[in-house]
């Protein structure tokens, strides 16, 4: 393993992102605004970076993994951010959730530097972040994928090389496009059950074991649950972000998207309200308002 690789961004999915490719033995240096978790990781044995030019100048693929649209066009395309720095040859991967038209810039930028990027959006959370089973959806050239395709595997379980620049966005917004619809289906199913008089945790159990079981429901029920919501795996605020990226997305492809138009507008109206950083299933606590009643597990006593 000659390349030295370079990581920014350690969020949530960033950090055991990095740490799987340490265990795996690659030679990692680290970049992240906010220093402790660059502390933790170098005490790990990765390099710590002081900025996104050192990292570019210094490794020979480089993966981004950040926290919205804004950030990951500051630090790729910035006027000192990685792209600004490229060298020939280098692979530079994006595997945050951006809109085709950012990634199409970060491809046209790389190949003016003569380097060469992929969109490489992830999907499977947290856990399977940290147990590197994550599902790693690549579009690009197909050399940059198979120069890259060791550090997917340290960090991947499903690990496809889509197409060209731009169907990896593609498909992840499509992934996206299922999350938010199945979230909020399933939100508004366990309230018709309770406001119906019956018991959400049967509901759930009897659901899942039939035709209306899905990976949403199974994710989301134990939060609505057990009101868990403040733990954040994946908030409100994010699935709203990649809602508006697929309305973008189908507007400009022409394509109807009524299921997926509704849950923008309902995600909106949660963030709205107050319940942006809560948990995706928070959507359910602007249902509950309108119903008058609360998605909750009956008390044993």
């Amino acid at each position: 393993m000659t390349n030295k690789i370079g990581f920014i961004g350690l969020g949530r999915m960033g950090l055991p992102m990095s740490y799987n490719l340490l265990k795996a033995g690659f030679d990692l240096t680290v970049h992240n605004r906010s220093q402790p978790k660059v502390l933790e990781i170098a005490a790990a044995g990765a390099s710590a970076a002081t900025s996104t030019a050192e990292i570019a100048q210094q490794c020979d693929i480089i993966l981004a993994c950040l926290p919205d649209i804004a950030t990951a066009e500051a630090v790729l395309l910035g006027p000192d951010g990685v792209m600004a720095n490229a060298r020939p040859w280098q692979v530079i991967v994006d595997h945050s959730t951006v809109g085709i038209n950012t990634s199409k810039a970060c491809a046209e930028a790389a190949d003016s530097k003569g380097a060469m990027f992929l969109d490489a959006p992830i999907s499977g959370g947290t856990e399977r972040a940290e147990n590197a089973t994550l599902v790693i959806m690549a579009g690009g050239p197909k050399e940059a994928f198979d120069a890259a395709s060791s550090v997917f595997d340290a960090m991947g379980g499903t690990v496809r090389h889509t197409g060209p620049t731009g169907t990896g966005t593609t498909v992840k917004l499509v992934n996206q496009l299922l999350v938010g619809v199945h979230t909020l289906a399933a939100a508004e199913a366990m309230l018709m059950g309770v406001k119906s008089g019956a018991d959400p945790a049967l509901v759930y159990e009897l659901v899942s074991s039939g035709w209306g079981q899905s990976f949403m429901l199974d994710r989301n029920a134990a939060v609505m649950l057990d009101q868990t919501y403040e733990d954040a795996r994946a908030p409100v605020k994010t699935i709203l972000k990649d809602l508006g990226l697929i309305q973008e997305l189908a507007r400009s492809i022409d394509t109807p998207t009524p299921a997926g138009d509704v849950a923008y507008k309902l995600f909106t109206q949660a963030a709205e309200a107050g319940f942006a950083e809560l948990d995706m299933p928070g959507v359910a606590r602007l249902l509950e308002q309108e119903a008058g009643v609360e998605i909750k597990r009956k008390s044993s006593g």
